[in-house]
Protein backbone atom coordinates (compact mmCIF):
# COMPACT_ATOMS: atom_id res chain seq x y z
CA UNK A 1 0.00 0.00 0.00
CA UNK A 2 1.05 3.46 -0.96
CA UNK A 3 0.63 6.22 1.62
CA UNK A 4 0.19 9.62 0.71
CA UNK A 5 3.05 11.54 2.05
CA UNK A 6 2.02 13.92 4.70
CA UNK A 7 -1.10 11.41 5.86
CA UNK A 8 -0.92 8.83 8.49
CA UNK A 9 -3.87 7.40 6.52
CA UNK A 10 -3.76 5.30 4.00
CA UNK A 11 -7.46 4.42 2.56
CA UNK A 12 -11.35 5.46 3.46
CA UNK A 13 -14.53 3.35 3.75
CA UNK A 14 -17.55 4.79 3.40
CA UNK A 15 -20.15 3.86 5.39
CA UNK A 16 -23.04 5.46 3.08
CA UNK A 17 -26.88 5.37 4.68
CA UNK A 18 -29.71 6.53 2.28
CA UNK A 19 -32.63 8.34 3.79
CA UNK A 20 -35.38 8.88 1.56
CA UNK A 21 -38.08 11.04 3.63
CA UNK A 22 -40.68 8.83 1.17
CA UNK A 23 -39.82 5.23 1.71
CA UNK A 24 -41.23 3.72 4.96
CA UNK A 25 -38.56 0.93 4.77
CA UNK A 26 -36.27 3.43 6.97
CA UNK A 27 -32.76 4.15 5.93
CA UNK A 28 -30.24 2.06 3.94
CA UNK A 29 -27.03 0.87 3.96
CA UNK A 30 -25.30 1.40 0.35
CA UNK A 31 -23.26 -2.03 -0.61
CA UNK A 32 -21.40 -2.64 -3.16
CA UNK A 33 -20.28 -6.30 -4.89
CA UNK A 34 -16.59 -6.53 -6.47
CA UNK A 35 -14.49 -9.45 -7.87
CA UNK A 36 -11.65 -9.80 -5.91
CA UNK A 37 -9.04 -11.67 -7.36
CA UNK A 38 -6.94 -12.43 -4.20
CA UNK A 39 -9.84 -14.49 -2.39
CA UNK A 40 -11.49 -15.78 -6.21
CA UNK A 41 -14.99 -14.33 -5.14
CA UNK A 42 -17.63 -11.34 -5.65
CA UNK A 43 -17.30 -9.41 -2.32
CA UNK A 44 -19.54 -7.49 -0.34
CA UNK A 45 -18.03 -4.35 0.50
CA UNK A 46 -18.80 -0.55 1.58
CA UNK A 47 -17.42 2.13 -1.04
CA UNK A 48 -13.79 2.43 -0.41
CA UNK A 49 -10.34 4.24 -1.64
CA UNK A 50 -6.63 5.57 -1.41
CA UNK A 51 -6.31 9.03 0.31
CA UNK A 52 -4.80 11.34 -2.71
CA UNK A 53 -1.89 13.77 -2.26
CA UNK A 54 -3.21 15.99 0.42
CA UNK A 55 -6.19 15.20 0.65
CA UNK A 56 -8.14 14.77 4.14
CA UNK A 57 -10.34 11.59 4.97
CA UNK A 58 -13.40 13.03 4.90
CA UNK A 59 -12.80 14.69 1.22
CA UNK A 60 -11.56 11.05 0.03
CA UNK A 61 -14.60 9.71 1.44
CA UNK A 62 -16.95 11.91 -0.51
CA UNK A 63 -14.70 11.85 -3.94
CA UNK A 64 -14.57 7.99 -3.43
CA UNK A 65 -18.43 7.91 -3.08
CA UNK A 66 -18.95 9.75 -6.02
CA UNK A 67 -16.24 8.02 -8.21
CA UNK A 68 -17.46 4.04 -7.51
CA UNK A 69 -21.48 5.00 -6.93
CA UNK A 70 -22.71 8.61 -8.28
CA UNK A 71 -24.14 9.41 -5.12
CA UNK A 72 -23.68 12.61 -3.31
CA UNK A 73 -23.73 13.11 0.21
CA UNK A 74 -22.83 14.73 3.54
CA UNK A 75 -20.75 14.06 6.81
CA UNK A 76 -23.70 14.83 9.61
CA UNK A 77 -21.77 17.25 11.86
CA UNK A 78 -23.52 15.99 15.07
CA UNK A 79 -22.41 11.90 14.30
CA UNK A 80 -20.12 11.20 16.95
CA UNK A 81 -18.15 8.81 14.65
CA UNK A 82 -18.43 10.26 11.49
CA UNK A 83 -14.62 9.76 10.77
CA UNK A 84 -13.87 6.91 12.94
CA UNK A 85 -10.74 5.48 14.16
CA UNK A 86 -7.90 4.96 12.73
CA UNK A 87 -7.94 1.36 11.99
CA UNK A 88 -4.61 -1.23 11.25
CA UNK A 89 -6.58 -3.69 8.77
CA UNK A 90 -4.19 -6.99 9.80
CA UNK A 91 -1.19 -5.41 11.90
CA UNK A 92 0.13 -8.80 12.43
CA UNK A 93 1.04 -8.66 8.52
CA UNK A 94 1.43 -5.15 7.39
CA UNK A 95 0.77 -1.78 8.33
CA UNK A 96 -2.00 -0.50 6.22
CA UNK A 97 -4.87 1.66 7.64
CA UNK A 98 -8.03 2.81 7.08
CA UNK A 99 -10.67 5.02 8.28
CA UNK A 100 -14.29 4.61 7.94
CA UNK A 101 -16.15 7.64 6.66
CA UNK A 102 -20.00 7.62 7.67
CA UNK A 103 -22.15 9.40 5.26
CA UNK A 104 -25.80 10.55 4.66
CA UNK A 105 -27.16 10.46 1.10
CA UNK A 106 -30.44 12.58 1.12
CA UNK A 107 -32.71 10.55 -1.48
CA UNK A 108 -34.96 13.54 -2.13
CA UNK A 109 -31.60 15.56 -3.66
CA UNK A 110 -32.30 15.66 -7.39
CA UNK A 111 -28.46 14.89 -8.34
CA UNK A 112 -29.49 10.99 -6.13
CA UNK A 113 -31.94 10.35 -7.91
CA UNK A 114 -32.07 7.25 -10.33
CA UNK A 115 -30.69 8.48 -13.95
CA UNK A 116 -28.82 10.97 -12.58
CA UNK A 117 -26.27 9.59 -10.47
CA UNK A 118 -23.10 9.44 -12.42
CA UNK A 119 -20.27 6.75 -11.53
CA UNK A 120 -16.82 7.40 -13.04
CA UNK A 121 -15.40 4.49 -12.43
CA UNK A 122 -11.79 3.61 -14.07
CA UNK A 123 -11.82 0.90 -17.05
CA UNK A 124 -10.63 -1.77 -14.94
CA UNK A 125 -12.95 -1.30 -12.66
CA UNK A 126 -16.74 -3.39 -12.02
CA UNK A 127 -18.92 -2.46 -9.43
CA UNK A 128 -22.27 -3.34 -8.59
CA UNK A 129 -24.19 -1.14 -6.20
CA UNK A 130 -27.09 -2.08 -4.13
CA UNK A 131 -28.93 -1.37 -0.65
CA UNK A 132 -30.13 -3.05 2.35
CA UNK A 133 -32.53 -2.19 5.00
CA UNK A 134 -30.41 -1.00 8.38
CA UNK A 135 -32.55 -3.13 10.31
CA UNK A 136 -32.10 -6.41 8.24
CA UNK A 137 -28.65 -5.50 7.70
CA UNK A 138 -27.63 -9.17 9.16
CA UNK A 139 -30.00 -11.08 7.92
CA UNK A 140 -28.80 -10.17 4.32
CA UNK A 141 -25.54 -10.21 4.79
CA UNK A 142 -26.33 -14.28 6.05
CA UNK A 143 -28.52 -14.63 3.36
CA UNK A 144 -25.18 -13.12 0.43
CA UNK A 145 -22.51 -15.23 2.47
CA UNK A 146 -24.57 -18.06 1.77
CA UNK A 147 -24.96 -17.41 -2.07
CA UNK A 148 -20.68 -17.50 -2.13
CA UNK A 149 -20.42 -13.94 -1.38
CA UNK A 150 -17.38 -12.69 0.49
CA UNK A 151 -18.24 -10.81 3.12
CA UNK A 152 -15.92 -7.76 3.90
CA UNK A 153 -14.27 -7.14 7.44
CA UNK A 154 -15.42 -4.21 7.71
CA UNK A 155 -18.95 -4.71 6.21
CA UNK A 156 -18.90 -7.80 8.66
CA UNK A 157 -17.88 -6.14 11.57
CA UNK A 158 -20.28 -3.12 10.80
CA UNK A 159 -23.15 -5.60 11.06
CA UNK A 160 -22.14 -7.46 14.40
CA UNK A 161 -21.39 -4.27 15.81
CA UNK A 162 -25.49 -3.34 15.18
CA UNK A 163 -26.71 -6.90 16.14
CA UNK A 164 -24.44 -6.54 19.44
CA UNK A 165 -25.92 -2.96 19.92
CA UNK A 166 -29.76 -3.85 19.32
CA UNK A 167 -28.87 -7.32 21.64
CA UNK A 168 -27.35 -5.10 24.53
CA UNK A 169 -29.48 -2.27 24.23
CA UNK A 170 -31.33 -2.35 27.49
CA UNK A 171 -27.88 -2.57 29.02
CA UNK A 172 -27.22 0.80 27.73
CA UNK A 173 -30.47 2.51 28.44
CA UNK A 174 -30.91 0.58 31.76
CA UNK A 175 -30.95 3.50 34.37
CA UNK A 176 -28.22 2.86 37.48
CA UNK A 177 -29.06 2.00 40.78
Amino acid sequence: MTRSKNSEVDAVGVVAVLNDPKSSKGPSLLLQKQFRPAVDKVTIEVPSGLIDEGEDPATAALRELKEETGYIATIPGDAKAAEGFLMFNDPGFCNTNTKMIFVEVDMSDSRNQEGNRKPELEDSEYIECFTVPLDNMWNELAQLEEQGFAIDARVGTLAQGMEMARKWKEVFTKSPA
